[in-house]
């Protein structure tokens, strides 16, 4: 059987009581990841643009706008709230593929089940099977496809929302397949965009490519039935190399999404073990930005390809530089999303500091990994060498943590009580006769 059917038959035949615990304990903490991320990203100028652009095309009010008052069409819905869980660059994160597959998950999920009441161990379960398969194809054509330019959560991402969708509308093989085949045929998303409010807009494409995808083909719309592995399909079109055996081995028994991880800073994942150093060294050393002359990084080659944005102007692009998220951090001992507004990147100490931050490429250090060393204005040296950073698989949040960056971010919109209460909805997921409720739950009256 070819990969697409092999997948599709996973999908739709693999016996949900068979996933383990803490593969199902993941997912509930992806959708509390997810969750706090949109509900931070619900007043960004990314989603206000997107949503004003896009309002007089706006559907019956079937499904929330996460962080706000709004009702909107699904598939609005789901491109809505997928800008909005990406825009802060704070949401989860596969290591192996650097995909976020929470995004295009749970934004077309969820939208469909305030659209379609959906029981909540199916939604769970749905949850599982899309970040899953999203995780398995990116393997199947990463790391070549990511370098030559894609951005593999847009490219991916429909088939993870695909397949989600596809499991809780109980689509038969065939139909999977062919909703697997029409997310191939949309998939995009280019690296360039990478610093501008494109890079959100492909989880949010992606989340409503893949639910309508499925929705066609459950009305029988049709597709390649090897979209994926055909010499004219997906990964070949995609990527120079692939390595489509990924995509199916140890299906049911091997768990991709064990491996997703949460991130504690609001900036592209490889600064994360440079930030991790340079807190580490304020906090045991107590001094003030004003006494550094000197930032010295060694990183991982990504760095400095992904985050070389060595003069941001927007907070958008201080996402992207591994310059400003050091001095920021020096400067304020933060990483959070308000480090990361246009406002931040503008603060005059901060750029001060910027200018004396020297970053150099070191064979042999992974990605999650840096040396940092400051070099102070009385003479002291300073070094701290990050072997895993935080969030890591090696070193990862847990369930506390997750949770308080859920509060910390929903205080952006919503009062204590709510943020608890949309937080309680989103933990009992599982339990819901209906999973809808996690919608209503993180609407609020903006």
């Amino acid at each position: 059987m070819d990969t697409t059917e092999t997948l599709a038959t996973f999908i739709t035949s693999f016996d949900g009581a068979k996933i383990p615990e803490a593969v199902r304990a993941i997912a509930v903490r992806s959708l509390v990841n997810w969750a706090g991320c949109a509900l931070g990203g619900a007043r960004h100028p990314a989603l206000l643009n997107a949503m004003t652009a896009m309002r007089p095309f706006v559907g019956a009010p079937q499904a929330s706008v996460i962080g706000r008052s709004d009702r909107v069409d699904a598939l609005n819905a789901a491109l809505f709230n997928g800008i909005s869980s990406h825009v802060l660059d704070f949401d989860d994160t596969h290591m192996a593929t650097l995909v976020h597959p929470s995004g295009p998950v749970l934004s077309a999920l969820l939208a469909l089940a305030e659209y379609q009441p959906i029981d909540g161990n199916t939604f769970v379960e749905a949850i599982v099977f899309g970040i899953e398969v999203e995780c398995r194809i990116a393997l199947g054509v990463c790391p070549a496809h990511y370098d030559i330019g894609w951005h593999v959560t847009g490219t991916v991402g429909g088939f993870g929302a695909a397949a989600a969708v596809g499991r809780a509308l109980k689509l038969d093989a065939k139909q999977m397949a062919w909703a697997l085949g029409i997310a191939a045929t949309q998939a995009a998303g280019l690296r360039e965009v990478f610093g501008t409010m494109c890079k959100s807009l492909h989880p949010g494409r992606a989340a409503q490519s893949g639910l309508s995808a499925a929705l066609m083909a459950q009305s029988g719309f049709t597709s390649s039935l090897r979209a994926i592995e055909a010499p004219r399909g997906f990964a070949k079109v995609l990527s120079t190399e692939q390595h489509l055996e990924k995509t199916t081995e140890g299906l049911g028994t091997v768990w991709h999404t064990l491996e997703n991880s949460f991130k504690p800073y609001a900036c592209g994942l490889v600064i994360h073990p440079i930030i991790d150093g340079c807190l580490s060294l304020r906090q045991q050393h107590q001094f003030s930005s004003d006494d550094v002359k000197q930032i010295d990084l060694k990183v991982h080659p990504l760095v400095l390809e992904l985050t070389g944005k060595s003069a941001p102007t927007t907070g958008l692009e201080g996402k992207f530089s591994v310059q400003h998220s050091a001095a920021i951090v020096t400067h304020e001992g933060k990483s959070q999303a308000r480090q990361y507004s246009d406002a931040a990147v503008q603060i005059p100490a901060v750029n001060t500091l910027r200018s004396k931050v020297q970053v150099a490429i070191e064979p042999g250090l992974r990605v999650d990994e840096a040396k940092v060393t400051m070099t102070l204005q009385d003479g002291r040296v300073l070094y701290h060498h990050v072997i895993h950073a935080l969030g890591s698989i090696e070193r990862p949040m847990n369930d506390e943590q997750v949770d308080a960056k859920f509060m910390d971010l929903a205080s952006n919109v919503m009062t204590p009580d709510q943020a608890n209460q949309a937080l309680a909805a989103c933990r009992a997921v599982g339990q819901a006769s209906d999973a809808g409720v996690v919608g209503r739950a993180l609407s609020v009256g903006l």
